[in-house]
């Protein structure tokens, strides 16, 4: 069997996200602790990530050099956080969205971690310099929020706290890299970060569409998944941009009079009423009724359509 990577790693919270970062680490040779507060809660989520293991060996897509086995030998469940993160070289947070409880965490973590392991969040939209205010590691601390499901999508969002060190960002970059994600590193902190800010604009406009009766909800969403989704699959709207013209500035000078002509026509933040809710709820429930059977098959579809897509994009990655 392959030795294991250097340095472990802990994942603080073991639900859907903590569970998939431990596969992820696992699949890179990394030893992994789950911590949670209750043995049960370790004990399921364990169990759930060798079926998960087997099925994705079965099928063939399961990550990494490792079996299914060596890979699960690597991760282990811990109900101590301070003997969890004794040697740790990385801990990824990955409880419940609130703010409170997750700055609770940090703080527990600030006093007994040294000076070298790195701090990290999932969180998809808390500010670092909120989440870490008054840390005494502040600058280790940093966000690398994921995209759900983060086993079938790799992007992940690298958002510093003001104070983070750079050698922080290098190192949770490098990390993400080892384990088959794609990092991209914010900047510096902005509310939304970047994913959900352009995911939000594309809900707001599409939400206005729908409430003016422009289009159908079932046609709006194909337009996304049969027309602009299919070529952001494989690359961003810059790049669109740039391939269709004879380069960025030849599409600017072409079209920016006409797309600032449109984009003066945008509405105001939609409101999202009861209204429209009920109207977009019918047309979604007849594709996909929203009892947890149909929903949970439907989820299962998305995994399964993503896993396809991410070998494909794998083969068709230019030399």
């Amino acid at each position: 069997m392959a030795s294991p990577a250097a340095g472990g790693v802990v994942i603080v919270g073991s639900g859907l996200i903590g569970r998939s970062w431990a596969m992820l680490f696992a699949s890179g040779g990394f030893k992994v602790k789950l911590y949670d507060i209750e043995q049960q809660q370790i004990t399921n989520a364990l169990e759930n990530i060798r079926k998960e293991m087997k099925s994705l060996e079965q099928s063939g897509s399961l990550k990494g050099s490792l079996s299914a086995e060596q890979q699960l030998s690597l991760i282990s469940g811990c109900g101590n956080l301070a003997e969890a993160v004794e040697g740790a070289m990385h801990i990824q947070e990955c409880v419940p969205e609130n703010l409170e409880l997750k700055k609770t965490i940090f703080a527990q973590l600030d006093r007994i971690v040294d000076d070298r392991v790195i701090l990290s969040s999932s969180s998809s939209c808390l500010l670092p310099s909120k989440l870490f205010a008054g840390l005494a590691h502040v600058k280790q601390c940093i966000v690398a929020h994921p995209v759900n499901p983060p086993y079938y999508v790799p992007l992940v969002e690298l958002v510093p706290h003001p104070e983070t060190a750079s050698a922080t960002m290098d190192r949770t970059y490098a990390l993400m890299k080892k384990i088959g994600q794609s990092p991209v590193r914010v900047r510096k902190e902005i509310d939304g970060f970047v994913l959900n800010r352009l995911q939000f604009a594309i809900i707001s406009e599409a939400w206005r569409l729908v409430e003016e009766e422009i289009v159908s909800p079932n046609d709006l969403d194909l337009v996304m998944s049969d027309g602009l989704g299919m070529r952001y699959a494989f690359i961003g709207p810059l790049e669109t941009m740039h391939l269709n013209a004879e380069g960025m500035r030849s599409y600017c000078e072409r079209y920016s009079e006409g797309m600032k002509h449109v984009l003066k026509t945008f509405g105001p933040v939609p409101e999202f009423s009861e209204a429209t809710v009920e109207k977009v709820n019918e047309d979604m429930c007849r594709k996909v009724p929203d009892d947890p059977e149909h929903l949970a098959a439907r989820r299962q579809w998305r995994d399964d359509c993503l896993m396809k897509l991410s070998v494909l994009k794998h083969r068709l990655q230019p030399q």
